[in-house]
């Protein structure tokens, strides 16, 4: 079997083959995708490097896992419903063993959130992942960055800092399944296997929410994105983040805090909801993760400690 249908046997599997007959997938020069009357397509792109984004000796199922997973979570936090992606794979040589547990990750989340591989190049390289993801939203719904206004009040999905807090035990090359210490264990699961809110997005789209977006780069530097693009600032009450005991357990509440603000890597929704609106989340959301009102959107630009009125830094994590 020579490389390129050795990499094609792995990725040619049924469960992620399109099962919609408005779908042409892998096969041909490109994808063709039909987009229902009322609906808009939603892209999203994200690259990967090996010893930038991820150690360089990962698990590869938790990799494609987790891969896929970020990806996402921008529909999410767009309110879309996924529909399929496309991969882009550079590796330094073709593995089997390796391309077979990479495969079984994207399998994992791919099933049981709708999406098909339609489509993709493979290439030699250091090992770097893109991957592209489409979605579907109803015309004019999608949730942007761009519609928070003062008063509005801000939320935040499950909790965080989690991803961060993991971090010490990621680079030591640490995996949940073979860590003894059960809070850093569960640290390492968020890290490794991030819940995109899916769910939680599309109803947040269809309901009121004035503005939202993923929290991939730390709270503070994504919430300061909304507020840029609406033209508003925020105070934030810090004795309301979301922190879970396994944090608090391994960093204490100062660095779980700081974790919090900063860390990145939660993939969370941070969104903006009217103040004079109950925000009634249906059972089945709510089982699935919590909400926290942290602050409120004012008029004044920058975001501040709500206890203090002193400025918090709003810096995100930068690639270059």
């Amino acid at each position: 079997m020579g490389e390129f249908e050795l990499i094609r046997h792995f990725f040619d599997r049924p469960e992620l083959q399109p099962s919609r007959s408005d779908v042409l997938g892998i096969g041909d020069d490109c994808a063709l995708l039909s987009v229902p009357q009322g609906r808009q397509l939603a892209q999203s792109l994200d690259t990967l490097v090996s010893g930038v984004h991820f150690p360089e000796q990962c698990d590869p199922f938790l990799l494609g896992y987790r891969a896929l997973a970020t990806n996402i979570s921008d529909l999410a936090a767009m309110g879309a419903e996924p529909h399929s992606f496309t991969l882009g794979l550079t590796l330094p040589e073709s593995d089997s063993d390796w391309l077979q547990a990479f495969s079984d990750g994207l399998v994992a989340l791919a099933q049981p959130s709708g999406l098909a591989l339609i489509g993709g190049d493979t290439t030699r390289g250091p090992l770097t992942i893109s991957i592209q993801v489409q979605g579907l939203v109803p015309t004019g719904q999608a949730l942007l960055r761009s519609g928070a206004s003062a008063g509005d009040l801000v939320y935040v999905s499950g909790s965080l800092g989690d991803a961060a807090g993991a971090l010490p035990a990621v680079l030591e090359g640490l995996y949940p399944h073979r860590c003894d210490d059960d809070s850093v264990s569960y640290l390492l699961e968020r890290y490794y296997k991030p819940s995109p809110r899916v769910k939680l997005g599309q109803w947040l789209a269809t309901h009121g929410a004035t503005a939202a977006l993923d929290i991939s780069d730390g709270l503070l530097g994504d919430l300061g994105h909304i507020l840029k693009a609406s033209g508003v600032g925020a105070e934030l009450n810090l004795e309301q983040l979301p922190l879970s005991p396994q944090l608090l357990s391994v960093a204490g509440l100062s660095k779980a805090q700081g974790y919090a603000l900063g860390g990145g890597d939660d993939y969370e929704l941070c969104f903006t909801w009217p103040a004079e609106k109950t925000l009634a989340l249906p059972e089945e959301i709510r089982a699935e993760c919590s909400v926290t009102c942290i602050g409120r959107i004012m008029d004044t630009a920058g975001i501040y400690d709500a206890s203090t009125g002193l400025p918090l830094s709003a810096a995100a994590y930068r690639h270059f």
